[in-house]
C-alpha cells in the first residue's frame, strides 16, 4: 500500500477514533488542531478511547500503547502536512469553514497528498475546487465508534482519479475497516442517507413535546428488538457533530421543526451535555440510563 503517513485534521469525537485506529493499526500519524485547548480535548479522546478497545477487541495496555506510540501531534499545518500521503479532515459540517480549511491546506501540503474529507453531508464536487488537487481529492466516511462499527465509505467527484480511490479503499483495508465504495456521489452517502432521517425525526418528537427522549428510545428499542434508540445515538456521535447537521439542513430545507430542533439542541450545548465527553447528553454517563437491566419494563 502507497499510504504510510496519514495525517487526521481535527481531534472531535470522530477524527480523534479515526487517528487512534489508523495509528493503532501500525501507520504513522499525525493529529493537528486548531490550538492548545484543542489538542488537549483530542487526547482527552484518545485516553477515553482504552476502556473501549479492551472491552471490544480485548486489546491490553500494551496493545494500545503501541498505538499511542504511532501518533503525535501539532498544532501547525505545515508540520501536520509535511510528509502526508493522505489527510483526512474532520471539521465542522460548514462549508465556509472547510474551504478556507483546504484552501490553506493547498498551499503546504506536497503534490503527491491525497486529500479525503470525512464530512458527513456535503458533497466531494462542492469541495473540490478549493483543493487545488480535483483528481486526488475525495471522501471517506466512518461511523462513530469506528473499531466496532468499522464501515468506511468512499465516495469521489467525477474528476476523482480511479487510482486515488482505490488508494483509499485499500487504505480502509489496511486500518481494519469494510470499505463501502460508493459509485456515484449520493448526499449523506448510504448509512447517513437513512441514520439522519430517522435522527431527526426522533429529534422533532422530543423538540415538540411529544415524548421524552427515553420513551422515544424505549418504543424503538421494544419494537424492533434492537440494544439502542435514537438518543443513544446521538449521544454516541456528540451533540455538537449532530447539531451543525441540524442548522445546515434547516437553513436548507427551510424547516421550522428543525428550527427548534437545533434551537433545543443549542440549549443542552450551552449546558455541556455533550455525550459521554462531558458525562450528560440525553443520558447520563459512564452508566446510561438505557442499560439498565430494567429500562424496557418500568
Amino acid at each position: 500500500m502507497t499510504i504510510k503517513n496519514v495525517t487526521v485534521i481535527g481531534g472531535g469525537v470522530l477524527g480523534s477514533q479515526i487517528a487512534y485506529q489508523t495509528a493503532f493499526k501500525g501507520l504513522k500519524v499525525v493529529l493537528y488542531d486548531i490550538n492548545d485547548d484543542a489538542m488537549k480535548t483530542a487526547k482527552k479522546h484518545i485516553e477515553q478511547l482504552k476502556t473501549a478497545y479492551q472491552r471490544d477487541l480485548k486489546i491490553t495496555d500494551k496493545d494500545f500503547e503501541k498505538g499511542l506510540q504511532q501518533l503525535s501531534y501539532t498544532t501547525d499545518l505545515a508540520t501536520a502536512a509535511k510528509n502526508a500521503d493522505l489527510v483526512i479532515e474532520a471539521i465542522p459540517e460548514k462549508l465556509d469553514i472547510k474551504k478556507t480549511f483546504y484552501e490553506s491546506l493547498a498551499k503546504v501540503a506536497p503534490a503527491k497528498t491525497i486529500f479525503a474529507s470525512n464530512s458527513s453531508t456535503l458533497l466531494p464536487s462542492q469541495l473540490k475546487d478549493f483543493t487545488g488537487r480535483p483528481e486526488r481529492y475525495l471522501h471517506i466516511h466512518f461511523a462513530n465508534q469506528i473499531w466496532s462499527r468499522n464501515t468506511a465509505e468512499v465516495m469521489g467527484s467525477p474528476e476523482t482519479s480511479t487510482d486515488v480511490f482505490d488508494q483509499v479503499v485499500d487504505f480502509a483495508k489496511t486500518i481494519g475497516m469494510v470499505p463501502i465504495p460508493l459509485k456515484k456521489e449520493q448526499p449523506r452517502y448510504v448509512l447517513n442517507s437513512m441514520l439522519i432521517p430517522w435522527l431527526n425525526s426522533a429529534l422533532v418528537l422530543w423538540a415538540k413535546g411529544v415524548a421524552e427522549p427515553t420513551t422515544i428510545d424505549k418504543t424503538w428499542m421494544i419494537d424492533l428488538g434492537v440494544q439502542v434508540g435514537p438518543f443513544a445515538v446521538l449521544d454516541a456521535i456528540g451533540m455538537k457533530t449532530h447539531y451543525n447537521i441540524v442548522v445546515t439542513e434547516a437553513e436548507a430545507t427551510d424547516n421550522d421543526d428543525l428550527r427548534l430542533v437545533a434551537k433545543k439542541m443549542k440549549e443542552r450545548i450551552d449546558a455541556n451535555k455533550l455525550g459521554p465527553t462531558t458525562g450528560e447528553g440525553f443520558y447520563h454517563w459512564p452508566n446510561p440510563e438505557f442499560m439498565a437491566p430494567d429500562f424496557l419494563t418500568k
